[in-house]
């Protein structure tokens, strides 16, 4: 089996609680929490230099984002291929990659959901949908996880309910708003051979200030056998007969 360490978090733009832009803030939580891939929202500043280019070369990380400010991104220490950003509608955002961690693949899509219930819906509609969720190529685990800005019962939680895994949930402690977290916005759901076996809030003094959001740590195996190779590792033969 294979296991993984992956955090969500969304930074607001590095803004903490005092309202003071600070990357280092956040690379210190990051640090703090020691993930092996991070999955970003609300990420960089255009008044300000490049945070995510920040974050990167202080983390010693590999960076994977969408081009827009304010977007997704992925701090990775194991290569993601196939990024791709997924428009959910409403100001909603999915960025895709897959990460291939010692021969399996896992399926990453991160999100940042918007908190109106009509919206909302629409973007988990988008989701469950057929470029997303529904497309048969998402045939490896995959681990879905951001912000899913709901506050109680969110529209379009039953569908999420009902398609896929929800991974575990902190009955007594949230991740917003950090100063007093009492809403589980960030989390996490698993489709197919993946096992969440441990879910933990970094809820020290130092994120508590960083952002608005707590993150979210989650620790995953891979429980597929299977494994997949790259394709230049695939070399081109003939067949050949065999005797007899």
């Amino acid at each position: 089996m294979t296991t993984i360490r992956i955090m969500t978090y969304f930074v607001r733009k590095c803004r903490g609680g005092d309202g003071q832009v600070d990357p280092d803030r956040i690379a210190d939580v990051i640090s703090e929490g020691a993930p092996d891939i991070v999955a970003l929202q609300d990420v960089g500043d255009e008044a300000g230099p490049d945070q995510l280019d920040y974050l990167s070369r202080r983390l010693g990380m590999k960076a994977y984002a969408s081009p827009r400010c304010g977007g997704n991104a992925f701090l990775s220490y194991f290569p993601l291929k196939g990024v791709q950003e997924y428009d959910l509608g409403k100001g909603g955002s999915c960025l895709r990659a897959d990460a291939d961690i010692e021969g399996k693949r896992l399926h990453l899509l991160n999100l940042q959901l918007k908190t109106d219930k009509q919206e909302r819906q629409q973007q988990i509609s988008s989701l469950l949908g057929p470029e997303l969720l529904g497309d048969r190529s998402l045939t490896c685990p995959t681990l879905i996880l951001g912000d899913f800005a709901d506050y109680y019962w969110g529209a379009g939680n039953m569908a999420l309910n009902m398609n896929l895994r929800k991974g575990a949930r902190h009955q007594w402690r949230g991740t917003f708003p950090a100063c007093c977290p009492l809403f589980d916005r960030d989390r996490a759901y698993t489709r197919g051979h993946l096992r969440i076996i441990d879910s933990t809030i970094l809820w020290s003094k130092l994120a508590r200030k960083a952002s608005s959001h707590l993150p979210l740590i989650l620790t995953a195996q891979i429980t597929d056998p299977r494994t997949f190779l790259r394709a230049e590792k695939l070399k081109r033969s003939r067949m050949e007969v065999a005797p007899g």
